[in-house]
């Protein structure tokens, strides 16, 4: 007999509760005042905005569905630094996009794409940090998330954080990362579920390497993997490399591999010790990590639910609205620093 959900972890049958009364209901659960629903519309400034990136998204993603997990790492890339300000996006030597743990991000020109049309329909409107947010939301969407709100009114950064600014390492402690989320406004829910995103993608095995062959630096591979997955990991990341050749790349989730399908099957690999990152398999030691991971492991569409939740949330860290900022006319300068103006 399946057990009764949310008996042992009713911080998650709270939220979801509060997801399922309808749309417009969740996005009140966001900061009313920074953003707004369907902005563009209401203030006409660009009625169909979000029906022009949807269209764009529809497009790029039947030639290559690899754009939804890139656009998931780009805007987690975006909010967890400076905020959800766009300002991953900007080009420069000292830019985010140059830290060590971005440098294969993937989906610049893309999001470029979706500027030009909008620019071409609606000049000096839409923000880049907006088509970032709209973007990634459709993109997950056609890989099987759900169609999460999405309130908009941002406006772009005109600033990128220094360089030396990075992420949190892959191989972080589940106190550590618990730590970093809730730095940023989030909960042990959020942190669990938006790892969840590791569900689509690939990583580099540099991010993995410790776990594999010098855990801890005892020289060892890390005791939670589980032996057959230990085996297959190290066939696919060897530990030495030839001269001049680059780190593989390997698939977060290897159950929905080259689908780039969005699926719980991440969580029920956390359960079995088959996590790649050292980070995701750091859920299953935590005692409200691993009861959230037996629950999405059981339940794809609370799943789904939470993620709809959290990415709104996490959309909304540190958001520029008003007077703040601007609305950059190329994604990847400034507009005083572009040098295409006229």
């Amino acid at each position: 007999m399946r057990r009764q959900r949310f008996v042992i972890f009713p911080l998650l049958a709270f939220a979801l509760s509060l997801y399922v009364v309808d749309v417009e209901g969740a996005s009140s659960l966001q900061p009313p005042v920074k953003l707004v629903w369907h902005y563009y519309k209401v203030h006409n400034t660009c009625v169909n905005a979000e029906v022009y990136i949807r269209h764009q998204v529809e497009k790029f993603y039947k030639r290559d569905k690899t754009i939804a997990a890139k656009l998931l790492r780009l805007q987690y890339s975006d909010c967890f630094v400076t905020g959800s300000d766009g300002s991953i996006l900007l080009d420069g030597p000292k830019s985010e996009k140059t830290a060590r743990q971005n440098r294969r991000l993937g989906g610049f020109a893309f999001i470029d794409k979706i500027k030009t049309v909008l620019e071409a329909r609606c000049p000096g409107v839409v923000s880049c940090a907006d088509i970032l947010n709209l973007a990634t939301r459709d993109a997950v969407h056609l890989a099987g998330a759900p169609s999460y709100p999405v309130l908009t009114g941002r406006r772009d950064g005109m600033t990128s954080t220094a360089a030396s600014v990075d992420l949190p390492s892959p191989s972080i402690s589940w106190e550590a990362a618990l730590a970093y989320f809730k730095s940023k406004g989030l909960d042990v829910l959020d942190m669990a579920t938006l790892l969840g995103a590791h569900s689509m993608g690939k990583t580099n095995c540099s991010y993995i390497e410790d776990r594999l062959y010098n855990f801890n630096k005892t020289g060892k591979p890390d005791p939670s993997m589980k032996a057959s997955f230990l085996a297959n990991q190290r066939k696919l990341c060897p530990p030495r490399l030839k001269k001049g050749q680059s780190y593989p790349l390997v698939f977060l989730n290897p159950a929905s591999g080259p689908k780039y399908s969005f699926s719980n099957s991440y969580y029920s690999r956390v359960l079995t010790k088959e996590a790649v990152l050292g980070v995701d398999q750091q859920l299953f030691f935590g005692d409200d990590t691993k009861q959230i991971t037996q629950e999405f492991a059981a339940s794809f569409e609370d799943f789904r639910r939470s993620f709809a939740l959290s990415m709104s949330r996490m959309g909304n860290i540190n958001v520029l609205t008003g007077k703040e900022g601007e609305i950059r006319k190329n994604c990847r300068f400034t507009n005083k620093y572009n040098p295409s103006k006229n």
